[in-house]
């Protein structure tokens, strides 16, 4: 919006004092809102943050299967490694949900953890691997819904278990595994917290551009401001 309005008033006088607030406009910095993160705050630091679609399912003890198919949701993935890209001192993933502000589940791993977890489920990667191993299959879990599912099994008493499957139409392979524990009432209030003065912050942010943008089009071209004005009023 920012750039249609301002390349729309450029083409004469001024246009590049138009072009220059144009590119100042629509360029955001949110960084200082996401350094309020208590995610970072032990020194990890974001390296993935997307929404996957996960299967959803409760089981209530070790020895019954899960109840149900399970429901649907769009879950925030959060990825965060401590050390250097190509060699993690430790890898954390963090599952919450915009539709469940209460839902914050957490797994940890490092080198000596992840050596349990490769025995155990004969991986045939190291760890400096996995965290892109990681990003590759919910990367895939996005884009190719039919063929690869995350499908996340909470139990009762607050483990739970997020399991990467590959439909090949003949079987279901078990790609990955990895166990999960849900979040204190502390951590959970943190995170709460934080995005909701984050999602304050922002839409603070957004205000004060848009105040911007109409201070620039009445400036330039005020009868422009007038017409969007009349079909914002005429949309509602």
């Amino acid at each position: 919006l920012v750039l249609a309005l301002c390349g729309g008033v450029g083409g004469g006088a001024g246009g590049s004092d138009v072009d220059r607030h144009a590119t100042l406009l629509s360029t955001i910095d949110y960084s200082a809102i996401e350094d309020m993160d208590p995610s970072i705050s032990d020194g990890f630091r974001v390296i993935y943050d997307r929404e996957c679609p996960f299967e959803m399912r409760v089981q209530q003890n070790t020895a019954e299967g899960p109840k149900e198919v399970g429901t649907h949701d769009a879950v925030k993935v959060k990825i965060l490694i401590t050390g250097r890209d190509d060699d993690p001192e430790a890898v954390r993933i963090e599952l919450s949900s915009e539709s469940d502000l209460f839902f914050h589940y957490t797994h940890t791993a490092d080198e000596e953890g992840f050596r349990a977890l490769q025995e155990e489920q004969k991986l045939m990667i190291d760890f400096p691997e996995y965290p892109n191993v990681l990003i590759r299959m919910l990367n895939n879990c996005i884009k190719e819904l039919h063929t690869h599912l995350a499908v996340f099994v909470m139990h009762r008493d607050g483990q739970a278990r997020l399991d990467f499957i590959q439909n090949m139409e003949y079987k279901f392979l078990e790609l990955l595994s990895c166990t999960f524990t849900r979040s204190g009432d502390e951590v959970v209030r943190q995170q709460i917290t934080y995005r909701y003065n984050a999602l304050k912050s922002r839409l603070a942010i957004m205000q004060a551009r848009l105040q911007d943008v109409n201070n620039l089009v009445k400036i330039k071209t005020p009868s422009l401001l007038l017409q969007l004005q009349k079909d914002a009023a005429g949309g509602r």
